[in-house]
């Protein structure tokens, strides 16, 4: 490496030392700025964003497709040609249900105990502070590395993306569509993620004329019906997996087995290579003497390599066959194939060095069990990695980050973009 190079490479990082409490400021700020998707309006939020950015110097675009979804859109020319990298992350979160019971407010961006508590901080407002931030040291730079650096934060990512990635990709090419990505999204700091599972989306439908509760010989129970169905559902995960050779191969080695679940849980391993399950909403019925007429049911569906949707709809049809009053939606926009890139890839190289060299661990190359907007940049052949922040309170009460764990993203994507930016090509 040359020293102009190292020297530039601690320079970032000096900068990120100065500047720690700012940029937790800076990350707590975004937090407290609600950007529940549904209902997906995240103004407030990308104005906070474009905001900060605007202040350091940064001209952007805002690309807003939809008026309440709003996406950010920012590119830094170096100094010649060279190599085209994009940093994606997405500004929505999961909603807060009134009933869970938090100890800090989940939209307060409350600094305590270390840590930034609040809804989205870990999935993913942690990881796109941290392509913020580091896309800006990088900038003030741009003539120490050749090449384009771009910033997508977008709006649309938890409601599966026709409004954020998918469109950016198909209306700004030229600006995203790059040689890599860098996304930030939890992955928990001992893995990076080059792969993930495909999603399938079911609404289905119970429909019965509906009755007085003391009058079931007038019409069959919705509910009771879709119960059964749920109850049949379990036929879908045990469909046959045809993994190709390789990925099962990788997928099966001990320390990605291990390292799988450690970041995720124990039996995540084998949920990495099955179809999994899971109906997340139930509604039916308005009155406890009321026989219910309709029940609505949606069901997520993973699927590994070697599953394709057409194999899942299939046994769909069988068992909704059995059930006249039933009928089924497949949920497009959210309903995607698994993706993958090359797992020696140059990317997932420079991580692990980056990785060694300011921490004491070594992270292993894995496949997600859910899924990230890295996927649409795979189906058009971009590879696409994902490190962030540990995924172990994401989407639940009292989500937080460590203030030591976000500015390590920090370091490692600011780092690993410049290394990549700046590498030799052999």
């Amino acid at each position: 490496m040359s020293n102009n190079k190292e020297a530039m490479r601690q320079q970032l990082l000096d900068w990120i030392t100065e500047d720690q409490d700012a940029l937790v400021e800076f990350f707590s700020g975004f937090v407290a700025q609600a950007s529940p998707n549904p209902p997906g309006d995240t103004r407030d939020a990308t104005r906070y964003l474009a905001d900060w950015l605007v202040a350091k110097r940064i001209d952007l675009q805002i690309v807003a497709p939809q008026e309440e979804m709003p996406n950010i859109l920012a590119v830094t020319e170096g100094a010649g040609i060279g190599r085209h990298l994009v940093m994606n992350g997405h500004i929505d979160v999961f909603p807060v249900d009134e009933n869970e019971k938090w100890t800090r407010g989940p939209w307060s961006g409350e600094i305590a105990d270390g840590a930034v508590w609040g809804r989205g901080a870990s999935d993913m407002k942690c990881g796109t502070s941290a392509s913020i931030i580091a896309f800006e040291y990088l900038s003030r730079i741009k003539d120490h590395w050749p090449g384009k650096l771009v910033l997508t934060a977008v709006s649309d990512e938890e409601t599966g993306g026709k409004w954020g990635t998918r469109y950016l990709l198909d209306h700004h090419a030229d600006d995203c569509l790059g040689d890599c990505v860098l996304n930030a999204e939890p992955s928990g700091l001992n893995s990076i993620r080059f792969a993930e599972k495909g999603t399938l989306r079911l609404a289905i439908r119970v429909e019965t004329p509906g009755a007085h509760g003391a009058y079931p010989h007038r019409s069959a129970n919705a509910n009771r019906i879709a119960a059964d169905i749920i109850r049949d559902l379990d036929a879908i995960n045990n469909l046959p997996v045809n993994m190709p050779g390789n990925m099962a191969k990788y997928l099966a080695k001990p320390e990605v087995r291990a390292c799988i679940e450690d970041v995720m849980g124990e039996g995540a391993a084998d949920v990495a290579t099955r179809v999994t399950v899971n109906v997340g909403v139930v509604q039916g019925g308005v009155k406890v003497n009321m026989m219910p007429g309709v029940c609505r049911i949606e069901v997520d569906i993973r699927l590994p390599f070697g599953v394709e949707r057409e194999d899942v709809l299939t046994e769909m049809n069988g068992i909704l066959a059995r059930y006249p009053a039933a009928s089924m939606e497949v949920q497009e926009a959210a309903s995607n194939p698994a993706s993958a890139s090359d797992p020696d890839h140059e990317m997932l190289g420079i991580l692990q060095r980056v990785i060694t060299d300011i921490s004491d661990h070594r992270p292993v190359g894995i496949s997600g069990i859910g899924a990230t907007d890295c996927k649409f940049f795979r189906y058009k052949a971009v590879p696409a990695f994902v490190y962030g922040p540990s995924p172990d309170t994401m989407s639940r009460p009292d989500e937080h980050v460590p203030i030591e764990d976000f500015l390590h993203v920090v370091r490692t994507h600011t780092l690993a973009a410049f290394d990549y930016l700046t590498a030799e090509e052999t």
